[in-house]
């Protein structure tokens, strides 16, 4: 496939670094200067890429420093260029790209969603609050705000774009020529809009609590029509290619499951077919009881209706998640892909004879990229020491994809040949560390129930002097994530990435633990028996990372910290709370304190007084159920508009920890949700964490060894 990602970026002194390290003698890089946090977060970060359905053209989104804006590379040359010209890091997100059907205009979504009390995020703390716009920006023109609101889908004639606002849906013309209006007034709310080829109709979702129906609106005689409508879930609405038809899924009701908990089977889900004419629909697939009964999206299109009249759907019959295909008119489904691996992101081809995906086939702590057909073996598109995602196809064929490797941070390729080149020529700021990093290595271990654990190992370039050295284990949140051999794909975790990369400059010996509940290996891994709110089986990986950890002979036992965010920072918590005899110290952001309290800001119909035997088993698998335990200091990063984990998550565990003579450091970002909208957030919160393990494990290994 060519030179390395990282030897291919186009940044000439990179590469000279690259070249340069490799002559000199072992330990001389190390001896440099070591890099600050604000450099290795100075990389841009590429996200939301889209192609042009018509000619010849990509757009994406680019973060620099936290400032975002629009780029976009017109073909043939596929040079980028910056179309909009933000220039401040307001925190005010963009996403949600769509080209018009000429690929002259891109429509695309300008500010972060409400909360439930409807405020859309202000991590600046701005006086005038912020709003959540859709804008369009000609390639050749200026950028301007269309409405409030989410979701655009433009119509095919190019001339009118609908979307969401408040769970309405809206519509506005392109050219400004008519004002933003309500298309329609239903129950419940809208989601999943889409036109019908001809444009005469709209698709949509209207979800009503315990159940939801698909719609469809006529724009001719003003009428909605719900498709065949059932007391189950129906969604993922796909218009087949002469809009005769709307495919759907549909999934049974089960009011009583709850999230943070493992659910290996359910209700089988179904496909249905329907006539939009008369909303009457038939069953043209089910799945199977037991492996894949319960339904599992991917990044993409849950339905793609192909031209051979085949439906493309991901199933989990075998444990993994694969693709599948059906005849329209039913039938029994052929499956597309086989093996221990898992299909994630999925793109329909422009002429819909076959798909793209990305999957970790064969490279399971990785991400390559795939094509395959209704009939014949998929086509590896993609191979090697890289990452590659979110692929984009052009009207006329030429493919576009998001790439990163251990060093090369994300960033978008076009292919030309047999390899792909950045389209944007020498794009890395001149402060970023390329050659400083370190290639993290897969390593594995087994927790004490026998199961197999992944993870990324960072070594401190000078760790072959022997020394025995601190050491951080870090976990990710979600907890359906996967942390790889390389810059992530998601901006969170291409950030925690980065930190567990400055930890190793400054000396740590770094093991990001892919723990069980999170995705890329299969569905038993990722709805792990008794996983989180259940018992918190996860917590056996942690204790096997530190053991891991404490049995290397360049480890220091009594020097180990714990962090993470979310998710992570709920194991960050567990571990302190738990073992504070094998956890020296830890930096837990936003972290889950009590599993009965964050199940209600998901569910908030969710009463622990009415599931006792479950609250109390919720209860136990949390942080503050083995408050008594914990003596390891702490730091705690919150942001107080969070959106997943309650502020009061951090308040009242801060409390706890007081009264037992803990020592707790704080760092709050008033106005800043979850995943933190401002740049200069993540610095600081880096900064701040990096400092805390210096001090705290420079503490314990001046007091030779942990504190009774």
């Amino acid at each position: 496939m060519g030179l390395p990602r990282t030897e291919r970026i186009g940044k000439a002194a990179a590469g000279a670094w690259v070249l340069l390290a490799s002559l000199l003698p072992a330990g001389t890089a190390a001896q440099q200067a070591p890099y600050s946090v604000e450099d290795i977060l100075a990389a841009p970060f590429a996200t939301d890429l889209v192609a042009a359905p018509s000619g010849s053209v990509f757009a994406w989104v680019r973060y620099d420093r936290g400032v975002r804006n629009i780029w976009v590379a017109d073909g043939p040359d596929f040079v980028g260029r910056q179309l909009t010209d933000w220039t401040e890091d307001d925190g005010q997100d963009l996403s949600q790209l769509r080209f018009t059907p000429d690929g002259r205009q891109v429509v695309f979504v300008r500010g972060g969603g409400p909360n439930r009390a409807g405020e859309i995020p202000n991590p600046r703390s701005e006086p005038e609050p912020a709003n959540q716009m859709v804008w369009v920006a000609p390639l050749d023109g200026t950028g301007r705000p269309l409405a409030e609101g989410t979701s655009p889908a433009i119509a095919p004639d190019g001339g009118t774009v609908a979307f969401l606002n408040r769970g309405q849906i809206y519509t506005r013309t392109l050219d400004g020529s008519a004002s933003a209006g309500p298309l329609l007034r239903i129950r419940g709310s809208a989601g999943s809009i889409a036109w019908s080829p001809d444009g005469g109709r709209l698709a949509f979702v209207s979800n009503r609590g315990d159940h939801a129906f698909v719609g469809v609106f006529s724009l001719g005689d003003r009428s909605i029509r719900y498709l065949d409508p059932s007391l189950d879930r129906d969604g993922n609405p796909a218009w087949s290619p002469d809009g005769s038809a709307l495919a759907f899924v549909r999934v049974p009701g089960e009011g009583g499951q709850l999230p943070f908990s493992p659910i290996r089977s359910a209700l089988p889900w179904s496909i249905r077919v329907a006539d939009p004419a008369t909303g009457a629909s038939r069953e043209v697939w089910r799945a199977l009881p037991g492996p894949g009964s319960a339904f599992q999206g991917v990044t993409g299109p849950a339905l793609t209706w192909l031209a051979s009249d085949q439906l493309v759907f991901p199933w989990e019959r075998e444990g993994w998640r694969h693709l599948y295909a059906v005849p329209v008119a039913g039938g029994p489904a052929t499956q597309l892909t086989s093996g221990e691996f898992e299909v994630e992101y999925v793109l329909p081809a422009p002429d819909r004879e076959s798909v793209y995906f990305s999957s970790n086939e064969g490279d399971i702590d990785r991400r390559h990229l795939w094509r395959v057909a209704a009939t014949g073996a998929p086509e590896a598109l993609t191979s090697g020491t890289g990452i590659e995602w979110s692929p984009a196809v052009t009207g006329d064929g030429v493919l576009a994809y998001l790439a990163s490797d251990a060093r090369a941070p994300a960033h978008a390729e076009v292919r030309t040949g047999a390899e792909g080149r950045p389209l944007v020529d020498g794009y890395m700021p001149d402060a970023f560390p390329f050659g400083e990093l370190v290639e993290p290595r897969q390593v594995t271990f087994r927790s004490e129930d026998g199961i197999l654990i992944h993870g990324q190992l960072f070594l401190p370039p000078e760790s072959a002097d022997g020394a025995r050295r601190p050491a951080a284990i870090f976990f990710h949140g979600g907890s359906r994530r996967q942390m790889l051999l390389g810059w992530h794909y998601m901006r969170y975790y291409h950030n925690t990435y980065a930190l567990n990369q400055y930890l190793a400059s400054r000396g740590y010996v770094v093991l990001s633990v892919n723990y069980r509940s999170g995705v890329g290996y299969g569905l038993e891994f990722r709805e792990a028996l008794n996983y989180g709110a259940r018992g918190a089986s996860e917590y056996r990986d942690v204790i096997a990372a530190g053991r891991f950890l404490a049995d290397r002979d360049d480890v220091d036992a009594a020097r180990i910290a714990l962090w993470g965010g979310s998710y992570g920072g709920y194991l960050t918590a567990l571990g302190l709370a738990r073992n504070s005899d094998m956890f020296a110290a830890g930096v837990d952001i936003h972290g889950v304190h009590d599993w009965n309290i964050v199940i209600r800001n998901f569910v908030p119909s969710y009463r622990p007084e009415m599931r006792e035997s479950f609250a109390r088993l919720a209860f136990e698998s949390s942080p503050m159920a083995w408050i008594d335990g914990w003596r390891s200091p702490v730091l705690l990063i919150h942001g107080d508009d969070d959106r997943n984990v309650p502020f009061s998550e951090s308040v009242d565990l801060v409390e706890s920890l007081r009264k037992r003579g803990v020592l707790v450091e704080q760092l709050v970002f008033p106005d800043e949700v979850h995943g933190f909208l401002l740049h200069r957030n993540w610095v600081q919160a880096f900064e701040r964490a990096a400092g805390f393990m210096d001090t705290q494990l420079g503490a314990v290994a001046a007091a030779g060894g942990l504190k009774p």
